[in-house]
């Protein structure tokens, strides 16, 4: 049996979309779970589309993901004359043809067959030039591309997912192989290069199904045997229409940018299109490799639910430690001049400054969605003063306004001086001590708590009052307390 060996082929036109990075991710899983060879391609022929820059783009997201390849890149644009010498050996057999027919006839010839209402084909006029007409079209420097000679006969392959495939020739267009600027098209240069390279299974998105008998009628006509094909559904947007740029983010860079995980990334984009045949969600990219099977690839589209990201991209970040956490925080916290602490800081534990930033660390970690989250939910906690926006304190719903809050503020003072530091540290404590305030004032629970929770933290949106004033301390709780009822008062 031969060594199984996948390839991902992109063409550097660009930024890496999602579906493309679920390709990378199944033919890595498929060539590791088999032992095999993940091989790396870059598919750069068409120079008209070729970007600066995207290659190396491309290259640091599979980096970026842990998907290293074994083998490659490999650049289509140095191989072309490979492509040149079987394109002439097609000739050479009649199994392709030149075509000298001027975009404006091809144009003529498409508008009638819609008008018709037939399939657009190739009419094949070219097909029946002599040699001598070609030679003289040749000697006066026509421009002129080579097309594959699709035979008049049925073809049955095998597709892993979608199982027995028939096409008939027929309904089939004859294929440009060499353009006219003489560079391959995207069909001869990827069925030589797979065979060349030895690619045994071919795994790739459902899009480029059609193309496929005209790839194994290649392999035919070149004396080649094919190898496996595996066609994976489109992903789709929540409307079921394809997942494009128009509906939003597509791009793997955009989602590393929003604060999304690698883990939960790989995660969720593995199971758009695949499920284990259990009820368990969470797999590291080792157990994918482990449990990935093309048997278990669905046929039909795969919905792109962000919801689903984001409670993939929470489970990860609840998974780190608060140390590990802080250390993916920093750069943010740096950015917004939050803290000066470093990642030999934090290794170190030594301050208090460093337990503090551990603490709210640990406090946020279960709110956040994405990374993008913990810097802007730190920031309360890491301001040396707060400046309060007065309208924050009043609450219509719960009955506040600026006086109530003044009164919320001045009869919790007495009971957080009171409270022994070590209480601070059970939130029962503090509990038992505010809701004691609460009946005294003769107020309901928000008409005490929200005023002090804007205290805290200067946020509409914060952790619940009793956790504050734990995680915050003593200290800093009356601190802040106090300067929030002198700014209402």
């Amino acid at each position: 049996m031969k060594t199984v060996k996948t390839r991902f082929a992109p063409s550097p036109t660009g930024y890496v979309h999602v579906g493309s990075l679920r390709t990378a991710l199944y033919n890595y899983l498929f060539a590791k779970k088999h032992g095999g060879t993940f091989m790396l391609r870059i598919e750069d022929t068409d120079q008209k589309r070729f970007v600066e820059g995207a290659t190396e783009n491309l290259m640091s997201i599979l980096e970026h993901f842990d998907m290293k390849w074994d083998e490659g890149p490999h650049f289509q644009s140095k191989r072309t004359d490979v492509y040149r010498k079987y394109a002439q050996q097609l000739l050479t057999e009649g199994k392709a043809y030149r075509c000298f027919c001027t975009s404006e006839r091809l144009d003529e010839m498409r508008q009638k067959q819609q008008a018709n209402k037939q399939p657009p084909k190739y009419d094949r006029q070219c097909l029946s030039l002599s040699d001598n007409e070609i030679q003289n079209k040749l000697n006066a420097g026509k421009l002129h591309v080579i097309r594959q000679l699709i035979p008049d006969e049925e073809l049955v392959f095998n597709d892993h997912i979608r199982g027995e495939m028939r096409f008939h020739g027929r309904d089939v267009d004859d294929q440009v192989l060499m353009k006219s600027d003489n560079f391959p098209t995207y069909h001869l240069a990827n069925v030589v290069d797979d065979h060349e390279m030895e690619v045994t299974h071919v795994i790739r998105g459902e899009e480029w199904l059609p193309s496929s008998p005209k790839h194994v009628w290649l392999y035919q006509a070149l004396g080649w045997e094919p190898p496996e094909f595996a066609h994976i559904p489109l992903l789709l947007n929540p409307d079921k229409s394809k997942l494009s740029k128009r509906q939003g983010d597509v791009a793997a860079e955009d989602f590393i940018k929003k604060g999304y995980l690698k883990e939960a990334m790989i995660n969720f984009i593995a199971f758009l299109g695949w499920n284990p045949g259990t009820e368990e969600e969470i797999f590291s990219l080792p157990e994918l490799i482990q449990e990935f099977s093309l048997e278990r690839v669905h046929k039909g589209g795969a919905v792109f639910n962000t919801e689903k990201l984001d409670w993939f991209n929470g489970h990860y970040i609840r998974e780190k430690t608060a140390l590990d956490l802080a250390k993916m925080l920093l750069p943010d916290l740096h950015k917004a001049k939050l803290t000066k602490l470093t990642e030999a800081d934090l290794d170190q534990a030594t301050s208090q400054e460093v337990n503090d930033l551990l603490k709210y660390t640990a406090c946020i970690q279960t709110r956040m969605k994405t990374m993008l989250d913990g810097a802007p939910m730190l920031r309360p906690f890491l301001l040396t003063d707060l400046d309060y926006d007065t309208e924050l304190f009043k609450h219509e719903k719960m009955k506040v306004d600026k006086a109530m809050a003044a009164l919320a503020l001045k009869s919790s003072l007495p009971a957080l001086e009171s409270l022994p530091e070590e209480d601070y540290a059970d939130e029962e404590k503090i509990k038992e001590a505010l809701v004691a305030v609460i009946q005294e004032v003769g107020v309901k629970n928000g008409q005490v708590l929200w005023p002090l929770r804007v205290a805290l933290t200067n946020e509409q949106y914060s952790p619940g009052t009793f956790e504050l004033l734990s995680v915050l301390g003593k200290d800093a709780s009356i601190k802040r307390t106090k300067a929030a009822l002198d700014k209402i008062s």
